[in-house]
C-alpha cells in the first residue's frame, strides 16, 4: 500500500467534518467488525504503527499469538450514513506486529490484491471486472432460538399472498420503497447500481444488481451493500437475511456474479462468431471453474444452509456445465448480451454467506488455473449445455465440499495468493459448523419420528 500520508488522512477527515474514525474489517466468516476512534486520538505515529486488536477473535490467529494491527486504507473510505456523530469509516488492512508491519497473508483484502496481481504477473489480463447480484429476503418479523430444549424459527411477511412475484409491481411489491432507500444511500456512497426488483420468492425476496468494478473494489462494495441493507432494515423494524434457503417452499437466494477479463483496454473474453462470442481464453477460464467446482463451493457456498438451495431441478445452478441462458448451469452465458464490452460469464452457484474477498479470489484463481493448464470445457464434457443430455451435479453438502477442497487446494496456492495454513484453518473452522449444526434435532425430525 506504500507509505501512509498523514496529510492525506487529515484532509479526508477535515473535509468531511469527521468527529470519529471507524476502522472496518471483515473476518473469515464475512462478519463486519468496527473499531471507533475519536479524531483527536489519532496521530501520525498511530497511523504508521497501526491500531492493535485481538486477531484470534476474527479467526486470523490463535489466542497464544493473537496480537495484530489494522491500518486504514486511504483509498477505501466512506462517511457513515447511519452514525449520529459524523464518522468516516475506512476499510482496513491487517498487519503483523513486526517492525516493518508486514501484511498478514490471510487478510481477505490482501488475498484479493494478490489474486489481481497474479492475473497481471502471468500477463493473462490487466484486470478482472465483476458484477454481482444481491438476493435477500425481507421479513416483517423474524424470531429464532436454538437451545437444547427449545429450537424454532418463526417468520412473518406481508407478501404471502403474492402469486408470480418475479418483477412484480406496486402495490404487490411491498418493499419497493426499501430498495429505493438502499439504492439512494448506495448512490451517495458511490456504489454503482444497475437495477433492482422483486425476486421470485413470494415472501419478500429482493434483488439489487451492481455494475462492473475491479475485484477488490467489488468486494469492498459488497461490505458496504450489506452494511446499508442491514441498517436500513433495522431502522425500519424489519429483518433481512442473505441465508441461501430460509424457507423450504420459496426460491433460494444466491450471489451470482458476472465477470470478464480486460487486457490492453479490450475484453479478453471476446471473439466474434464463436459460441456466445467467447474466445479460447474465456473457455479455458470456464474450464478452470468447472473442473474445480466441487472444491470451490467450499469457499463460495460455505454454510450448511447453502446446500438446501443447491438442489437439482429447482432452478438451482447445480449442473457442472456451461450454456447460453441456462439457469441450471453453474456457468450461464447471458443470451441477451451482444456488445463486445459486455461479453461475460455468470457464475450462478455462489451465495452471500461467503466471504466476498475469498470467494471472488478463489473463483479468479480457478479461472487462472484453467487458462494456465488449458482446460477445455468442451473436451471435458462440460457443455455447451444440451437439455437432452445428463450432466454431473455438484456433490452433496458442505462436509463433502470441504473434503474436496482439502484434496484440491493447489489452484488456490498458486503465486502465494492463498496460504496453505489459511486454507487448512478455514476448512477446520467450517467443519466445526457442520458438526455443531448436525447435533441439533430439527422440527422436521420431530414431524417424521416423534410418534414412531
Amino acid at each position: 500500500m506504500g507509505k501512509l500520508s498523514f496529510k492525506d488522512f487529515s484532509e479526508i477527515l477535515q473535509s468531511n467534518g469527521a468527529e470519529n474514525i471507524g476502522l472496518l474489517t471483515v473476518d473469515l466468516r464475512s462478519r463486519i467488525h468496527l473499531l471507533t476512534l475519536p479524531v483527536a486520538a489519532v496521530t501520525e505515529a498511530t497511523l504508521e504503527e497501526g491500531i492493535g486488536f485481538d486477531a484470534s477473535s476474527f479467526g486470523f490467529a490463535s489466542t497464544e499469538s493473537s496480537d495484530m494491527v489494522m491500518r486504514p486504507d486511504l483509498k477505501a473510505w466512506f462517511v457513515d450514513p447511519f452514525r449520529e456523530k459524523k464518522t468516516v469509516n475506512f476499510l482496513s488492512t491487517i498487519h503483523y506486529i513486526d517492525k516493518e508491519r508486514t501484511r498478514y497473508e490471510g487478510d481477505p483484502r490482501f488475498i484479493a490484491e494478490k489474486a489481481e496481481a497474479s492475473l497481471k504477473t502471468r500477463k493473462i489480463a490487466d484486470t478482472s471486472f465483476w458484477g454481482p447480484e444481491y438476493e435477500f429476503f425481507i421479513f416483517d418479523n423474524a424470531e429464532f432460538e436454538c437451545r437444547p430444549e427449545h429450537t424454532f424459527f418463526s417468520l412473518e411477511s406481508g407478501e404471502e399472498s403474492i402469486y408470480k412475484s418475479y418483477h412484480t409491481a406496486l402495490p404487490e411489491d411491498k418493499y419497493c420503497w426499501f430498495r429505493d432507500d438502499v439504492v439512494s444511500i448506495l448512490d451517495e456512497l458511490k456504489v454503482p447500481v444497475k437495477y433492482h426488483h422483486h425476486e421470485v420468492g413470494q415472501w419478500g425476496q429482493q434483488e439489487i444488481e451492481t455494475r462492473f468494478e475491479p475485484l477488490l473494489k467489488t468486494c469492498d462494495n459488497s461490505v458496504l451493500i450489506k452494511y446499508v441493507i442491514k441498517n436500513v432494515a433495522k431502522s425500519n423494524d424489519l429483518a433481512v437475511t442473505f441465508m441461501p434457503k430460509p424457507i423450504k417452499i420459496q426460491a433460494g437466494s444466491g450471489w451470482h456474479y458476472h465477470q470478464y477479463l480486460v487486457k490492453g483496454g479490450k475484453n479478453a473474453f471476446y471473439q466474434a462468431g464463436k459460441y456466445a462470442n467467447l474466445n479460447e481464453t474465456a473457455l479455458f477460464y470456464i474450464g478452470g471453474i468447472l473442473s474445480h467446482l466441487n472444491s470451490l463451493v467450499g469457499i463460495t457456498n460455505p454454510s450448511t444452509n447453502s446446500y438446501k438451495r443447491l438442489i437439482p431441478n429447482f432452478e438451482a445452478p447445480t449442473g457442472i456445465n456451461f450454456g447460453i441462458g441456462n439457469r441450471n448451469s453453474a456457468i450461464r452465458i447471458p443470451g441477451y448480451v451482444a456488445r463486445e464490452d459486455e461479453t461475460r460469464v455468470e457464475f450462478r452457484t455462489p451465495d452471500a454467506t461467503c466471504n466476498p474477498y475469498l470467494a471472488l479470489s478463489a473463483t479468479l484463481m480457478a479461472g487462472i488455473d484453467g487458462i494456465v493448464e488449458k482446460v477445455d470445457p468442451v473436451a471435458k464434457g462440460y457443455g455447451p449445455a444440451d437439455p437432452k443430455k445428463k450432466y454431473k451435479e455438484i456433490e452433496g453438502n458442505l462436509q463433502q465440499a470441504l473434503a474436496n477442497l482439502k484434496k484440491d487446494k493447489g489452484f488456490l496456492l498458486r503465486d502465494g495468493v492463498f496460504s496453505e495454513v489459511l486454507v487448512d484453518k478455514y476448512i477446520a473452522d467450517r467443519n466445526k459448523d457442520c458438526v455443531e449444526v448436525s447435533l441439533y434435532p430439527t422440527p422436521a425430525e420431530y414431524l417424521y419420528y416423534f410418534d414412531i
